[in-house]
């Protein structure tokens, strides 16, 4: 079987990645996260998810299957990255509430037999619950969702934040859409379901 590398050292993409059952390794890439003048949220994703995958192509083994992924969001026109502060995750939260927000989750596979990247962005859209100032300042203590775009945990207590979600894979707005990353394994010759195989 061919090895699978995940350019990542999110505990979140980890655990989705997981839910193929299949051994893989992980390794926090070195890449600058700063957007390009001019840049879209759409260019900037799919951008920061190439250079990851490919930031691990010199210390993987030669046919690796590298995964990198990116995400970023979009309040009122503008690229939300990481809060990283409480202050800045309470900010961000206020300025969703009451509102749909998408999500722009890059996925890219590069392939060491074939030296190529496949990248794709998908979307996902959320609806925030008009949210009082206390839910919110609650929340960012409890879960202190200071390294996740947009500053929630959808896969925990950031649930209680939403009206309705809206995309074709939940595991999206985690980090790591999986149904479009089996479309790309597949396309690279390796599909999950017969992956002991390959």
């Amino acid at each position: 079987m061919r090895p699978l590398v995940l350019a990542s050292s999110s505990s979140s993409r980890k655990t989705l990645l997981e839910k193929f059952g299949l051994p893989f390794s992980a390794h926090a890439p070195d890449v600058d996260e700063t957007p390009l003048a001019g840049e879209s949220a759409l260019q900037l994703t799919e951008r920061l998810a190439i250079a990851k995958a490919e930031a691990l192509i010199a210390q993987s083994p030669a046919d690796a299957l590298i995964i990198g992924s990116d995400q970023v969001a979009l309040i009122d026109g503008q690229i939300v990255g990481k809060p990283l502060t409480e202050d800045n995750a309470i900010a961000q939260l206020k300025a969703q509430r009451g509102k749909a927000i998408t999500f722009y989750t890059a996925l890219a596979l590069y392939d060491g037999l074939t030296k190529r990247t496949q990248a794709l962005v998908e979307p996902f859209t959320v609806h925030f619950r008009d949210l009082t100032d206390d839910e919110i300042i609650a929340y960012v203590k409890a879960e202190q969702p200071l390294w996740c775009a947009g500053s929630f945990k959808s896969e925990g207590l950031g649930i209680c934040l939403f009206e309705r979600l809206e995309g074709r894979d939940p595991n999206t707005l985690v980090g790591l859409p999986l149904i479009a990353l089996n479309e790309l394994l597949i396309s690279a010759g390796f599909p999950v379901l017969l992956a002991k195989k390959c």
